[in-house]
């Protein structure tokens, strides 16, 4: 059985959105989060049109490589458009977790209504052998909450957007993180950590 792990680009105050997003908006103020996926000349081997810096090109295939299914929670999914009908990862299908129906759902998606563990249960069915990534700060801290995040990984990037939303939600308790890797790249520093329980 793989891994469940988070990972997003976020700024240094902690949030993996600007200002405004929302369907249409997707990131609201926040695009350049992302602007070290096309800031290199390294293609990835993973996702089609993303130009990295060779650093990054190797933890972002490294991580999008081990990904077998994702979790995202519905405001992610609504504000990146439903994902157009599919997934957010080229080759992982997608799990939808949200409380309320999704008349948008495709048959290449499929939607959990029964909560975070039933979720992780889905995409593990799905990905196989490979890990499960949990996508969007409500997401993530209900997997943290119920224990069953191995991993965090931040792609930690120069920028204080001073509003947004954030990465983590409030947790009921300290939850420790152990240092497992630190990679420094062009406008971006990729940090690794083991959630240890």
């Amino acid at each position: 059985m793989g891994k469940v792990f988070g990972a997003h680009a976020v700024s240094v105050d902690g949030y993996i959105t600007g200002a405004g997003p929302g369907p249409g908006h997707g990131l609201g103020d926040g695009g350049s989060l992302f602007d070290w996926y096309f800031a290199g000349d390294t293609p990835s081997a993973v996702f089609d049109g993303f130009k990295l810096s060779e650093p990054s090109a190797r933890v972002f295939d490294d991580v999008a490589g081990r990904v077998g299914a994702v979790v995202a929670g519905r405001n992610t999914y609504e504000d990146s458009d439903r994902f157009g009908g599919g997934s957010p990862h080229p080759t992982a299908p997608l799990v939808l977790l949200s409380h309320r129906p999704a008349p948008g759902i495709t048959d290449r998606q499929t939607l959990v209504t029964t909560g975070i563990e039933d979720a992780v249960a889905a995409a593990r069915g799905i990905a196989g052998d490979k890990d499960v990534t949990l996508m969007g700060g409500g997401v993530l801290t209900e997997g943290l909450k119920a224990g069953l995040v191995d991993e965090v990984v931040l792609h930690q990037v120069p920028v204080l957007l001073g509003g947004g939303r954030p990465f983590f939600q409030a947790l009921p308790q300290h939850v420790r993180l152990r240092l497992l890797e630190v990679v420094p790249a062009p406008g971006v520093t990729h940090l690794r950590y083991a959630v240890e329980n």
